[in-house]
């Protein structure tokens, strides 16, 4: 159930509208937008609390949601969903500009970090992304360095300014990457884990929820929803490409999602093109294609030297590549409105 406010309504009227509709047995979350301020009310909803609650004293409407997800549909925010990483504008998923991460997919040491988080800046990436904790298919793989990465990646941040974006595999671990990251991402096989969706709601970092691999639109939508309805309202949603039959690629970009999604629901949509195509030649025809369709921004992976690279170097970007990829963006973010993301200029210690 989603209740609106008159405009002018005061906190003392807000704060009975919420005790009357907690009284009913509803979680309430509050919501204040430019234009509007709604209530957006979880629970079992029955036909008699619209009546009870329609009528208080600063109430403009209420309506009654039968999607099932409550906080992440449209309906439950006064408006889009900005999500703000860090300072400066290159650091927020859902506004006008568009929002681009890029680093490696994997960190391999301090040297390496250092010298892609530089590249991706000056190309015009506003925030940096780098695995600590890799969650592989074999156990004989490269799994990422762990906290001595979590340090790097802190280190750089500090030096280029770039906000860090990482993953978060387990609930052990929320506490830990949180102190070193502005952005925890859940990648693809943990976007049913509930017990990590159900810990990020407790946090005050913003997730970016990647879908799974089989996972249908609303499965994204009620994983997002577990996040969010334990409190942590900064949740950024990632189309990554699902399994499909086709072997062409690495996975399916689904570009039919992105307009789905940002029809559904008030929290940003970004791509991850290098997931979806799995070799470096897909990566911006692809960013092209989600750019057009309305994504809210792109996350990708670039390398030094993507030959040499521990996990993913097929499809990681060079820096001479992406900084192309840049370039070619821009027509394309200004044909869907957009602006590219800048970075605050800043030099490395």
């Amino acid at each position: 159930m989603v209740i609106t406010l008159r405009a002018g309504t005061g906190q003392a009227e807000i704060d009975r509208i919420r005790e009357r509709a907690e009284s009913l047995g509803l979680r309430t979350f509050l919501t204040r937008g430019e234009s509007r301020t709604i209530i957006a009310c979880v629970g079992l909803v029955e036909p008699a609390h619209q009546e009870l609650v329609g009528g208080l004293p600063g109430v403009e409407s209420v309506v009654r949601i039968s999607k099932p997800w409550r906080l992440a549909g449209r309906a439950a925010s006064a408006g889009s969903t900005i999500v703000r990483a860090g300072d400066g504008p290159g650091a927020q998923f859902g506004g006008r500009e568009l929002a681009v991460v890029a680093g490696p997919c994997s960190v391999e040491g301090m040297a390496m970090l250092r010298e892609t988080a530089l590249a991706v800046r000056a190309a015009g990436a506003g925030m940096l992304r780098g695995g600590a904790f890799k969650p592989r298919t074999s156990p004989w793989a490269f799994c990422g360095l762990g906290i001595e990465a979590l340090e790097f990646l802190a280190e750089v941040r500090r030096e280029t300014g770039l906000p860090v974006v990482t993953e978060v595999m387990d609930t052990r671990q929320v506490d830990l990457v949180a102190g070193h990251a502005d952005v925890l991402q859940v990648g693809a096989r943990n976007m049913q884990n509930f017990a990590l969706l159900q810990e990020l709601g407790r946090i005050q970092r913003p997730v970016l929820l990647k879908r799974g691999l089989a996972a249908s639109v609303s499965e994204l939508l009620l994983a997002a929803e577990h996040v969010l309805a334990h409190g942590n309202r900064d949740v950024i949603l990632c189309e990554r490409g699902i399994r499909t039959f086709e072997t062409a690629t690495r996975n399916t970009l689904d570009v039919a999602a992105v307009p789905v999604l940002k029809a559904e629901t008030h929290l940003p949509v970004i791509v991850d093109p290098s997931h979806a195509g799995g070799r470096a030649e897909l990566v911006a025809p692809l960013a092209f294609a989600a750019v057009a369709a309305g994504a809210d921004g792109l996350i990708i992976e670039v390398h030094p030297r993507p030959a040499e690279a521990l996990s993913d170097g097929e499809q990681s970007l060079a820096p001479d590549g992406f900084a192309e990829l840049m370039a070619r963006l821009r027509p394309f973010a200004e044909a869907a409105g957009r602006t590219l993301a800048r970075p605050a200029a800043r030099e490395a210690a």
